[in-house]
């Protein structure tokens, strides 16, 4: 490897730890999270209020919203491949769960931000 390498190298590097670094720094957390159900809001939540809610996905499905210590998660759902279980834990603005099988969208958002869903694809 020639020292231009390795110069172009620590470059990238460092212009890469900046980026994420700034990603990093400008994350808020959210105050609510949004359902949506086949592009339709159906539910807000609270992150600040603990609890257990079901929601009814598209077409008889089921998905267990779960919502403690600020963050929402889902514990359980009835699709085939559970991705959305997988997904995890969210509470910064802008973090999402998707279930693909039931059509439903979890979204962290602050409150007074537009529930509104920019576009839907068919």
């Amino acid at each position: 490897m020639k020292k231009n390498d390795l110069k172009l190298i620590l470059i990238v590097l460092c212009i890469a730890l900046a980026g994420l670094g700034l990603l990093r720094l400008t994350k808020t957390s959210g105050s609510c999270v949004i359902v949506s159900v086949d592009g339709h809001v159906v539910h807000t939540y609270d992150l600040s209020e603990d609890g257990e809610y079901t929601i009814s996905g598209y077409d008889g499905g089921y998905n267990q919203l779960v919502i403690q210590n600020h963050e929402a998660y889902l514990s359980d759902a009835d699709c085939p491949d559970h991705i959305c279980v997988k997904t995890g834990k969210i509470h910064s603005v802008g973090q999402t769960i998707v279930c693909l099988p039931h059509k439903v969208v979890v979204e962290v958002v602050n409150e007074g931000e537009d529930a509104e869903v920019d576009t839907v694809s068919q």
